[in-house]
Formats: structure tokens, C-alpha cells, sequence
């Protein structure tokens, strides 16, 4: 076998290994350089023929360090032992002309001339650049696992937020997820909506859990320098990376809040971000690390600015949630009425605003005297789930004690002139609704005269805890029969009420929920309410309507309720000396021009000038 230099252009076989692009050296049986192509000399910055004749081994092979390898080590050389070959190899070193050593991949396999053994050839190539591709992949690999760990842990945490809510729940499972994932102790302190003051609401530090209980809680008052240092670090929108060596000096921004902190839970450095929505500042959140942990890398600073970013949307969708459920809530309740008394009639009424303040507005219910004497009592419920149904609502009450004031009777006449009122004078949707009129001389008896727009039966319940929907009196919807000229109409209906017994007047929220059909809900209303009226014979019709409430649980849309509660036969007429059960809760005098004139006082009797009787 002849050297690099022996290679003649028409030699086929020695071009190939001339332009293979990896070196190849040949040895014979005695491990001694027989050939050398052009790549190898290139790799190794030798001249092929100062690497003849001279020993492989001993001339090229190399620890890391440049120190000699032991030739019974020498995993290359087994070839010349047993005639095998080697596939492959790596971390292994050639040394360079240069006194550097060189990071191989490598092959061998036996040499055969003629049939016989004559030594072997070694492959090889730099493995640095495999190396460095390698390095970047695994780098690349990194990254992206640590892009993803990132990518979850924001998931993560922002299905916390979402979950519920109850900020301060919501915040202290926030610090488990941040902690130790990101930082060694955590702490949010929030500004109370009322005082303004920070109060640290969550801390949590797995090596001192109860330091960082103690020191949850409000933060002192603080010197007048603090607090516009604390309010510029609050108020911005970029994170402030705090050290403890800065944090020494007392005089140091964020020392007098932060300072604290440091020393209970330890540490060299924190990341404290703003949590800062629409105009609003709501806190800031504090991650700290201690020990070996490393610095924040900007990376992780922008990642706890992004998840500051999200708590600030929740605590100000929070408070964008109570702000619009005091508002609904508030303006349903100044929409009921309040409860009229006259003489031994006793009424309570219900309102309970929906869990949801997106649902708040169509309910209602209402009470009042009519031009003739008569009680009218009223519940409905205008399709629709917000604000606007509630001013739907308010039309369709106003509209309806105009009618009923107007026309007086029958029911079927008020109803059929409310539903071409609601379609031509309003863009109010469709609405249930049953209206009734409470009739009977003084001391009864009474009875019930109403009927029925598509709206949940009254459920009559007597002393003795009978108990039966009222199913008469239904006709369609409020805004359905004018609207589609239909011509439908809503049949009055009649029903005797014997002494001492309880009229319930309820919205469906009362008896249906999303786990719930109403069917069910009415059996549970049914056999509730006649149980309470043998319990509570004694007992006012509030504490009916506040146990029966208390049994049932309606959850999910808003419920309205209204119960009304007879007298004893013959209580309150003409002689009768008996005593008038307590006042109802809500209770409001019925002015002396909600009925005839000069007929309703308290504890009087309200006079129909056309019959000469009095009515409720």
C-alpha cells in the first residue's frame, strides 16, 4: 500500500478515499501507518509521511487531556487481535501536530490482501462538529422544555384563576404553583377597596411556613417617603427586581414593605410585579429566592410580569362583577314594591338576586291596593337575564298597575289590554306573569281571582298542610299573542281560600336549576310547604318564606317569592275584638289614595262604593 503521495489520478479506488471527506488511515499487523489519505492529514495537521512506519497508537491516540491511553485500553486495536470490526466509536482523541487533541468518531475493520490478513483501516471524522450540533440540539431541546414547563404553568395557572370565585382562594393555590416552581417564597398583598391600606392576604414559603403565616395580615402605616415609593412600584407597569444588599438601607425604596420579608423568609433577590388593570391598582405580587437558587433571568422576570398581568385582569373583573351585581341587584329591589298591610292580611316577599351577576333583572313580584278596595298581588318574570331585562321589567309592572288600576276587573280583561300594550308601546321581550285579585267581604270569605300568563300555578296551602297547585286561568305568554296575531286569550279563574291559609306566589328560580327539572323543583316546593304549614301553624308568614327558602336552596337564575296569609274565619270583620297578628316585615301603609277615597287606613275598612262590602 503506497502513501498520499503514491496516489495516481487514474487510480480509481484511492480517488474515492482521496475525496471521501473523512479520514482513513491503513496499519498492519503491527499497528505501524501504512496510509494515509488527504482528509486525515488535514484532521490531524500532519504530512502523511511523517505519520509512516511510525506506531498508530503511540503517535495519535489520546485522553481528553492529551495524556497517553493504556494500549490494553485501546478499543480501536482489536482488529489486529481477533479480526472483528468496530462499528463505531466516539469520545475518543487523536492528537494534532499542534499539541491539541482532536474529538473523533470512529470505525475500524479488518485489512485482508490477497486473502490474507495484512491489518486493518481506521475511519475517522472530527467529532466536534457532531459535538457542537449535538450541544445546540440539546440546547434547543432545553429551550423548548423549558418553553413548554412555561407555557403550562401559565395554563395552569390561569385555570386556577378562572376556577372560581374567591380571589384570596384563588390567589394562595397561585403561590403552591409558584412556589418552588419559580421562586423559594412568594407573597401577594392587595389594597383594601375601602381604606386603600396593602394587606398581604397570601404568603407562602415552604422552609418557614409559620413565618409566612405570620406574617400574612395588614402592613403597618407607613412614613409619607414609603408610600410614594410604594406607589410608584405599584402604580407602574414594568416588575422591580429587589436584592437583599440594596434592602439594607432603611432608606432604600420598597425597605420598609419588603425589608420585612427578607429577613423572616431569607433570600438575595425578588421579582415584586404590579398588579395593575384599566386605571386600577390592586397590589403587587413578590417572588423571592434564597440560597442557591440563581438570579432571575429576564425571562423569568417577563413571565411573572405576564402572570401579574392575568391576576390584575382577574381581581379587576372581580370587582367589574360586584360593581355590576350591586347595581342590578340594587335597582331590582328599588323596582319591588314594598308590602301593603291592611287590617288581619299578612305578606312576606322573597327576593334573591341570581349567583351570577349577568343573570340579575326580569324577576319581580308586587302587592297592591286597587281603586275598589282590592288586593292585587302580582308575580313575573321578563325573558332575558341582565340589566335590560330588568328595566323590561319595570316597564311591564308600571304598565300593568296602570291597567289594573284603570279597568279594575275582571283579570282576563287587564291581561289581554297588557299584552297589546307591551307589543305596540315597548321593546320589553316576552314575559310570564300571573295577576290576582284577593276578593271577600270583611272576615271572609275570600276568594282568589286571577289568571295565569305562562307562569309557574300558585300553590295554595291550608292550615292543615293540604297543598295543591292552582292550575286554572293559563293563557300564553305576555308579548307572544298580539305579536303573532294569534287572538289567544287568558280565561279568568276562581278559587275559594279557606281561613288561615298560605298563598305562594314564586318565579321559577324557586323550583328549577340546571341540575333540576322544574317538575321535580314543584313536588320539593309542594311537600316542603305543607310540612312547614303543620310546623309553623304558630309561627308569621315570614318565618314561612324564610324556612322554606332555607330548605330548597334555589341555585343558578334569581327567585322572587311572595306569600300571602289569611286570617281565621271571621277575624277583622264588623265586632270581632281579636287581636291582629304582628306586623308583616316590609310593611308598608297603603297611602289614602291607593283606594277609595277616604276608605284605607290600617286597621280599617277599605269601602267598594258599588257594593257596600269590603273587599281585599
Amino acid at each position: 500500500m503506497s502513501g498520499a503521495g503514491g496516489v495516481h489520478e487514474g487510480d480509481f479506488p484511492y480517488a474515492i478515499l482521496s475525496d471521501l471527506g473523512t479520514g482513513v488511515l491503513a496499519v498492519d499487523l503491527s499497528g505501524r501507518i501504512t496510509y494515509v489519505n488527504p482528509w486525515a492529514e488535514q484532521l490531524l495537521g500532519r504530512r502523511a509521511g511523517d505519520m509512516h512506519g511510525h506506531d498508530a497508537h503511540d503517535l495519535l491516540h489520546r485522553r481528553p487531556d492529551g495524556g497517553a491511553v493504556p494500549r490494553e485500553q485501546c478499543q480501536m486495536r482489536a482488529p489486529l487481535h481477533d479480526n472483528r470490526s468496530v462499528e463505531q466509536g466516539s469520545e475518543e482523541y487523536f492528537l494534532r501536530a499542534d499539541g491539541t487533541v482532536l474529538p473523533i468518531i470512529w470505525a475500524t475493520t479488518p485489512l485482508r490482501l490477497a486473502g490474507r490478513r495484512a491489518g486493518m483501516v481506521i475511519v475517522f471524522s472530527d467529532f466536534s462538529l457532531h459535538r457542537e450540533a449535538e450541544l445546540r440540539a440539546a440546547a434547543r431541546t432545553a429551550a423548548l422544555e423549558a418553553m413548554t414547563a412555561r407555557l403550562n404553568l401559565v395554563s395552569e395557572i390561569s385555570s386556577v384563576l378562572m376556577s372560581a370565585r374567591n380571589p384570596t382562594g384563588q390567589l394562595r393555590r397561585l403561590l403552591r404553583m409558584l412556589v418552588p416552581e419559580l421562586g423559594d417564597w412568594a407573597t401577594v398583598a392587595l389594597r383594601s377597596p375601602r381604606t386603600g391600606a396593602l394587606e398581604r392576604v397570601a404568603v407562602r414559603c415552604p422552609a418557614h411556613p409559620r413565618r409566612a403565616k405570620r406574617l400574612e395580615g395588614p402592613l403597618p402605616p407607613l412614613p409619607a417617603k414609603a408610600r410614594r415609593a410604594l406607589a410608584k412600584a405599584t402604580g407602574g407597569e414594568k416588575p422591580v427586581l429587589l436584592t437583599a444588599e440594596r434592602l439594607r438601607d432603611p432608606r432604600a425604596p420598597l425597605a420598609a414593605t419588603h425589608g420585612m420579608l427578607f429577613d423572616e423568609l431569607g433570600g438575595h433577590s425578588a421579582v415584586v410585579v404590579p398588579l395593575r388593570a384599566r386605571r386600577h391598582h390592586y397590589g403587587m405580587l413578590t417572588v423571592g429566592r434564597a440560597g442557591a437558587s440563581p438570579a432571575f433571568t429576564d425571562a423569568e422576570v417577563r413571565l411573572l410580569s405576564d402572570l401579574g398581568w392575568r391576576v390584575a385582569q382577574v381581581l379587576d373583573n372581580e370587582r367589574l362583577y360586584e360593581e355590576q351585581r350591586n347595581v342590578a341587584a340594587t335597582m331590582q329591589r328599588q323596582l319591588l314594591a314594598p308590602l301593603p298591610q291592611v287590617d288581619h292580611l299578612r305578606m312576606a316577599a322573597r327576593y334573591l338576586p341570581a349567583q351570577s351577576a349577568m343573570e340579575i333583572g326580569g324577576d319581580w313580584y308586587d302587592a297592591f291596593l286597587l281603586g275598589d278596595g282590592v288586593m292585587a298581588l302580582v308575580i313575573g318574570d321578563v325573558v332575558g337575564h341582565d340589566l335590560k331585562a330588568a328595566a323590561h321589567m319595570a316597564e311591564v309592572r308600571n304598565m300593568l298597575r296602570g291597567l289594573a288600576w284603570v279597568h279594575r276587573k275582571p283579570p282576563s280583561v287587564i291581561m289581554r289590554r297588557l299584552d297589546e300594550a307591551v307589543t305596540n308601546t315597548s321593546d320589553a321581550p316576552m314575559a310570564t306573569l300571573l295577576f290576582a285579585r284577593i276578593e271577600g267581604v270583611e272576615g271572609g270569605p275570600w276568594h282568589l281571582h286571577w289568571v295565569n300568563a305562562g307562569h309557574p300555578p300558585p300553590l295554595l296551602v291550608t292550615r292543615e298542610g293540604d297543598a295543591r297547585f292552582l292550575t286554572g286561568g293559563h293563557g300564553p305568554l305576555i308579548g307572544m299573542s298580539a305579536t303573532l296575531h294569534l287572538g289567544l286569550s287568558w280565561p279568568d279563574a276562581y278559587e275559594e281560600l279557606p281561613g288561615e291559609c298560605t298563598l305562594l306566589l314564586y318565579t321559577d328560580g324557586l323550583v328549577e336549576s340546571r341540575d333540576r327539572p322544574i317538575d321535580l323543583g314543584m313536588a320539593k316546593l309542594r311537600h316542603h310547604a305543607s310540612v312547614l304549614a303543620r310546623r309553623l301553624r304558630e309561627e308569621t308568614v315570614d318565618d314561612f318564606c324564610d324556612e322554606l327558602l332555607r330548605r330548597i336552596e334555589p341555585r343558578g337564575d334569581d327567585v322572587a317569592l311572595l306569600a300571602l296569609r289569611l286570617p281565621a274565619a271571621g277575624a277583622g270583620a264588623p265586632g270581632d275584638r281579636s287581636e291582629p297578628p304582628p306586623a308583616q316585615s316590609g310593611y308598608s301603609p297603603a297611602a289614602p289614595n291607593r283606594a277609595a277615597p277616604g276608605s284605607v287606613q290600617q286597621d280599617a275598612p277599605v269601602q267598594d262604593p258599588s257594593r257596600g262590602e269590603r273587599e281585599f
